[in-house]
C-alpha cells in the first residue's frame, strides 16, 4: 500500500502502456517553444554565439553604445529538426553595461521576466482559456555573457546575477574566449566561481538524478562557466570547411572542443532542455503564489481549514463593498462638511466686505462734493474775469470812437 493505494499486478495485457507513445505524438504534433535570454555588453558576441549554437544565421540589426538605457530586443523563429518542430524566442539585452551610471542595469530585465509571468498568470486566470495555443513567452535559460578581463567578476555582473538567480536558470559564460590564452582562462574561470560562491549568487547546475545524464552533468558543471567562441565564417581546413575565426596567428575552430566550449553549451542546452522548462515553472510558481497572496487568495481559513477559490472571492467581494460603503460614507460627510465650512467662509466674507464699501462710497461723496465747491469758486472768479474784461473792452472801444469823430479830415489835391 503507498497512500492509500493498492498495487496489483495485471492477468493480461490492456494496453494503457502505450500512453508514453501517445503523449510523444502529440508533444511531437504541437512542437516545443525555448526561451533564451542573452545578456552582455555591446558587442561580446552573443548574435553570433546564438548563431553558432543553433546552426543558423540569426539576422539581427548591430546595437549602438549610446542608449540612455538598458533595452530587450526579442525575437521569435520556428525552427524544425527531422519532425520537431521548435519555437525559439531569442531576447537580447541592447545597452547593457553602456551607460555612466549602471547601477539599475538590470531592473529592466527583472522587469520584462516578471511581465512574462504576469502575461502567463493572466492567461491562467482567464475564464475561457487558451492555454494549448498559448505562446508561452517565459525565459527558460539566461545566457550572461562575461568579460573576458581575466582578472574578476564586476560589480554589475554581481549585481544582476544576484537579482535574476531567484528568476530565471542562469548560466555564466566568458564571451569572445579566444581573447586570453588557456591558462589565463583556466584561471579565469576558477577565479569566477569562487566570487559567485562568496557573494552567495546560486546558478545553474546541470541536473545529476537523472542516471542516463548524470556523468555528462556532472562533469559539464566542472566546465562552467563556459568559455564560448561563435562565429558562421567557415574556414578551409585541408579538404574541409567549418566554422572558426581567422587571426593571423592561427585559426579557432568553433566546432571543436579543445578550442573552446561553444559545443558543450549547446550539448547541455539540448540535453537539458525539458529540465530547464520544468526549473522555469517552478520559478513561476513562486511568483505565482506571491502575485495571488497579494491579491487576497489563500489555500486554508484561520482555523486551518481549506478554503475554496469561491469562498475566497466572496469574501473579497464583500470586503471591497464594505471598504467602498464606509469610503463613500466618508466621502459625503467631508464634502457636507466643506460646503458648510465655505459657506461659512463666503457669509464671513460679504459681512466683512460690505463695511469697507459704505465707507469707500462715503469717502468718495465727500470728495465730490469738495470737488463741486471748488468748481463753484472757480467758476464765479472766472465770471468776475469774464465781466471785467467785457467792461474794460467796452470803455476800451467807446474811446476809440470818440479819437476817431475829434480828428478832422484833410483833403489833398
Amino acid at each position: 500500500r503507498k497512500d492509500g493505494c493498492r498495487t496489483l499486478s495485471l492477468s493480461a495485457h490492456v494496453g494503457f502502456d502505450s500512453l508514453p507513445d501517445q503523449l510523444l505524438r502529440k508533444s511531437i504534433k504541437q512542437g516545443f517553444c525555448f526561451n533564451v535570454l542573452c545578456i552582455g555588453e555591446t558587442g561580446i558576441g552573443k548574435s553570433a554565439l546564438m548563431s553558432s549554437l543553433f546552426n543558423t544565421n540569426f539576422e539581427d540589426s548591430p546595437s549602438t553604445h549610446f542608449l540612455s538605457s538598458v533595452r530587450l530586443r526579442a525575437q521569435t523563429y520556428d525552427l524544425q529538426e527531422s519532425n520537431v518542430l521548435l519555437k525559439l524566442t531569442i531576447v537580447k539585452t541592447v545597452g547593457f553595461g553602456d551607460q555612466v551610471n549602471k547601477a539599475d542595469s538590470y531592473q529592466p530585465i527583472v522587469d520584462y521576466i516578471d511581465a512574462q509571468f504576469e502575461a502567463y498568470l493572466k492567461e491562467e486566470l482567464k475564464v475561457i482559456r487558451s492555454l494549448f495555443s498559448y505562446h508561452d513567452t517565459r525565459i527558460h535559460v539566461c545566457l550572461y555573457f562575461i568579460s573576458p578581463t581575466g582578472r574578476s567578476l564586476k560589480n554589475i555582473d554581481l549585481l544582476t546575477m544576484r537579482s535574476l538567480e531567484s528568476k530565471v536558470n542562469v548560466i555564466p559564460i566568458i564571451g569572445k574566449a579566444d581573447s586570453i590564452s588557456k591558462t589565463e582562462l583556466q584561471e579565469f574561470k576558477k577565479k569566477i566561481m569562487s566570487e559567485l560562491v562568496s557573494n552567495g549568487i546560486h546558478i545553474y547546475q546541470f541536473p545529476t538524478d537523472d542516471e542516463t545524464v548524470s556523468e555528462i552533468n556532472t562533469i559539464s558543471n566542472g566546465h562552467l562557466p563556459f568559455a564560448v567562441v561563435g562565429s558562421m565564417e567557415k574556414v578551409k581546413i585541408g579538404n574541409k570547411m567549418v566554422r572558426a575565426r581567422q587571426y593571423p596567428w592561427g585559426i579557432v575552430k568553433v566546432e571543436n572542443e579543445n578550442h573552446c566550449d561553444t559545443v558543450k553549451l549547446r550539448r547541455m542546452l539540448c540535453t537539458n532542455m525539458e529540465d530547464l522548462r520544468e526549473k522555469t515553472h517552478a520559478y513561476y510558481e513562486l511568483y505565482r503564489c506571491c502575485r495571488l497572496e497579494k491579491l487576497g487568495s489563500r489555500d486554508v481559513g484561520p482555523e486551518n481549514k481549506p478554503v475554496s477559490l469561491q469562498e475566497v472571492i466572496e469574501a473579497k467581494r464583500l470586503e471591497f463593498f464594505l471598504e467602498m460603503e464606509i469610503k463613500e460614507e466618508e466621502i459625503k460627510q467631508r464634502f457636507v462638511q466643506r460646503v458648510n465650512e465655505k459657506a461659512a467662509m463666503l457669509e464671513e466674507a460679504e459681512q466683512q466686505a460690505s463695511m469697507p464699501i459704505l465707507t469707500k462710497f462715503e469717502h468718495l461723496m465727500l470728495m465730490h462734493q469738495e470737488e463741486e465747491l471748488k468748481l463753484g469758486e472757480k467758476k464765479k472768479l472766472l465770471e468776475d474775469e469774464i465781466a471785467q474784461f467785457v467792461e474794460k473792452k467796452a470803455i476800451a472801444e467807446l474811446i476809440q470812437s470818440q479819437v476817431s469823430v475829434s480828428t478832422p479830415v484833410v483833403s489833398l489835391k
